[in-house]
């Protein structure tokens, strides 16, 4: 009896599954050279993947943050999520240190991309994160970075100090109503800015609080330093109680205690405190601002 052959043919797809590729880019700095390596890099990601017939194009995520956070980055925030919503099988970068500074925050991040079956390819240090010599090698350049930011903030703080040691103020001027700075940089007073000031000053002596003072200035067309319509009693309060009004300078008020937090608290001792009298032209004297604080001193014992 000859033999009989059946041929059942495959109901399932046999085909190669494509890989879901995203790529992640950032730059820490807003400077032109920074903006343009940004757009380089989304350009050179984008072909990259595009070209690849074995890849879907699963997205770019670029920004300019600082690398020693996560929780301010929301395109890393974006990528985590997607990745976690199945949309994203292989994530290309251009080296450890754009994903973060923060050896933590890499760590944590990396084993949940790995729980999740999603693998990171760094390509200046040629590694796969699903390698398993990566753990270490992570843990090393991580740290490494993030000891390279923390001197980086030291720098960054010591060099402020010593310009207050000489006698120079920093100021946002374009948020600070009253002042401007010159041709040499030095702080100059805005006098239709300053008259501004002197009415707060003089309607809070008057019995206004800065609610009435709000008022009073809307009701007046009176435009904030930034062009605003609308004053807010916060602001018209720290006006009321700033020493650079009449010509002192105090810093820092504030300092940093963890730099990868980036978060800041009340300076009670922790830095040097240096107070720069008559560091600029003066907008309230001596006397006014005196009899303002004590006021205001004496309607928060009276509350």
């Amino acid at each position: 009896m000859s033999k009989q052959i059946t041929t059942i043919p495959a109901t399932e797809n046999q085909s190669i599954k494509r890989l879901k590729i995203a790529a992640y880019c950032r730059v820490s700095t807003e400077y032109e050279e920074q903006r343009q390596s940004l757009k380089s890099q989304v350009s050179y990601y984008t072909q990259k993947i595009c070209d690849n017939p074995a890849w879907d194009f699963a997205g770019i995520y670029a920004e300019q943050e600082s690398g020693t956070r996560i929780d301010n980055r929301d395109e890393i925030q974006r990528l985590m999520e997607d990745c976690r919503n199945g949309k994203v099988d292989l994530i290309l970068m251009k080296s450890l240190s754009r994903f973060g500074r923060n050896t933590l925050d890499v760590l944590i991040m990396l084993d949940e991309l790995s729980k999740l079956n999603v693998v990171v390819y760094f390509e200046t240090e040629d590694i796969y994160s699903n390698d398993p010599r990566v753990k270490k090698y992570i843990t090393m350049a991580a740290a490494a970075y993030q000891e390279e930011s923390r001197q980086k903030s030291e720098a960054i703080k010591w060099g402020i100090q010593q310009s207050s040691y000489h006698g120079h103020v920093k100021l946002n001027h374009s948020q600070f109503l009253g002042y401007g700075r010159n041709n040499n940089g030095n702080l100059v007073v805005i006098e239709e800015e300053a008259k501004i000031v002197r009415l707060i000053y003089d309607l809070f002596l008057q019995g206004y609080g800065c609610r009435k003072i709000k008022k009073h200035l809307e009701d007046h067309d009176i435009r904030t330093v930034t062009g605003k319509e609308q004053w807010s009693t916060s602001t018209i309060d720290q006006i009321l109680s700033n020493e650079k009004y009449i010509g002192r300078n105090i810093t820092p008020k504030t300092h940093t205690p963890d730099f990868l937090t980036g978060k800041q608290k009340e300076n009670r001792g922790q830095t040097d405190v240096i107070i720069i009298e008559n560091s600029h032209q003066a907008i309230i004297s001596q006397e006014m601002f005196d009899a303002v604080q004590n006021l205001k001193g004496n309607i928060k014992t009276t509350k």
